[in-house]
């Protein structure tokens, strides 16, 4: 019985993880880094409250997904159009933003590690041009393959590094874990870190959409318990990896007059120091695959989700319920992943010059939408057309209200400071 259950929770394994490749992105090899190296282990308090205030929201989308075996824009739908159009709205502000944020990371990465004689934008247009194809002819099966081996290999590393890195690490300077005599501009750095920690909200779309699409391809369909299991492994995971990297950046950059460079490939050199410093110079070329194999996973993941949202969308629209892989399916998904791409491709080529500029006006924007999201998914959970035997208990739907509180007050708090500056 214990190893039937054991096996069911193992096969079970697909969108947490997929949600956690999506987590270990920019938010942590980028914000949870910078976080370490500029205000030791002060911000790690933060970090913990803002994983624990938005869990309910994330969790909702794997919980509605099991319950009703649609995604969380049925759950939109049930509270009016208006809901469904202000997730279409948030999808529009935050998709042409993060894409290409986590894109010219990875082609960073991807200079570095392997030596390439390309510009990032060229290594860019590679990279999202080999994603699409994947996506296209590897459907949910390959993602999901994909991206379980590749989130292996770099948390075995990360750990690695951050135990041989907590002995080289001041505590009596760095180990304060109430950041103090902030000002206005560190303010900002706190919401573009949070607006990533452990990565946007409206990701709990695509969460509800990945369990929907796992259990179609699986021959046993996993039960609630089994979905949450699932979850809960690329939750934790994604905050034991964010305290890492705090931790990796707190070691090697906290007090030493070192800071992070704007540019990808600068940025993703100074990263792949931070593993090199902590295991030894042998370890760079590893660690540099292992990096880039995540932030491509972080592409796929993301490239994935908005098309497949916009295929719900589409059924929704038309009012047509159909099968997940159906012909007509296959093309809004196409169609709507090369415009993305296409649209990433000219922003990054014709705006982005800085990597962390880019990266801090993508969870920015993540940041105020939070709230918003985290209300719908709240609303949805406690809609009447949700079987009662779903629905989150008391303490659950407290700890989500006061989530989408506390976030809808910091975002106001940094709106009136953005205005007094």
């Amino acid at each position: 019985m214990k190893t039937s259950r054991s096996s069911s929770r193992f096969s079970a394994l697909g969108p947490g993880v997929l949600y956690a490749a999506t987590a270990v992105g920019a938010s942590h090899l980028v914000q949870s880094t910078r976080a370490g190296a500029s205000y030791g282990l002060a911000l790690v308090l933060l970090i913990l409250l803002t994983f624990i205030t938005k869990y309910p929201a994330f969790r909702f989308g794997t919980q509605y997904a099991s319950v009703t075996g649609k995604s969380l824009l049925h759950g939109y739908r049930n509270q009016g159009w208006w809901a469904v159009g202000i997730y279409v709205i948030i999808a529009l502000g935050t998709m042409f933003a993060a894409i290409p944020a986590v894109t010219l990371l990875t082609a960073g990465l991807a200079k570095v590690a392997f030596g390439l004689p390309m510009g990032t934008l060229a290594i860019s247009t590679v990279i999202l041009t080999g994603c699409t194809l994947i996506l296209i002819f590897g459907g949910y099966t390959l993602l999901d393959r994909l991206v379980k081996v590749l989130m292996v290999v770099l948390t075995i590393a990360t750990v690695t590094a951050t135990i041989l890195i907590i002995p080289k690490i001041d505590w009596a300077t760095s180990g304060s874990l109430m950041p103090t005599g902030f000002a206005a501009s560190d303010v900002f750095f706190f919401v573009a870190l949070l607006g990533l920690m452990p990565t946007s909200v409206d990701i709990s779309v695509w969460q509800s959409l990945w369990t929907v699409a796992k259990a179609s391809t699986s021959k046993h369909p996993p039960t609630l318990r089994d979905s949450l299991f699932d979850f809960h492994v690329g939750y934790v995971g994604a905050f034991v990896l964010a305290f890492c990297f705090v931790l990796l950046g707190t070691g090697v950059m906290f007090h030493s007059g070192l800071e992070f460079k704007a540019d990808a490939v600068g940025f993703a050199g100074q990263l792949i120091d931070l593993y090199k410093k902590a295991l030894g110079a042998w370890s760079g070329p590893l660690i540099g695959i292992a990096a880039f194999a995540v932030m491509l996973s972080t592409v796929l993941a993301g490239l994935d989700g908005y098309p497949r949202a916009a295929v719900n969308l589409f059924r929704l629209f038309s009012d047509k319920p159909s099968p997940p892989y159906t012909r007509l399916s296959k093309v809004v998904y196409s169609s709507s992943l090369i415009v993305l791409v296409v649209v990433s491709l000219l922003i990054m080529y014709l705006f982005v010059t800085s990597l962390k500029l880019v990266i801090d006006i993508a969870s920015t924007i993540m940041f105020l939408f939070a709230p918003i999201v985290a209300w719908l998914n709240h609303r949805a959970m406690t809609h009447p057309k949700l079987p009662p035997e779903g629905r989150p208990g008391k303490a659950l739907l407290a700890l989500s209200a006061f989530g989408v509180i506390w976030m809808a007050a910091f975002s106001a708090y940094f709106l009136y400071l953005r205005m007094l500056s």
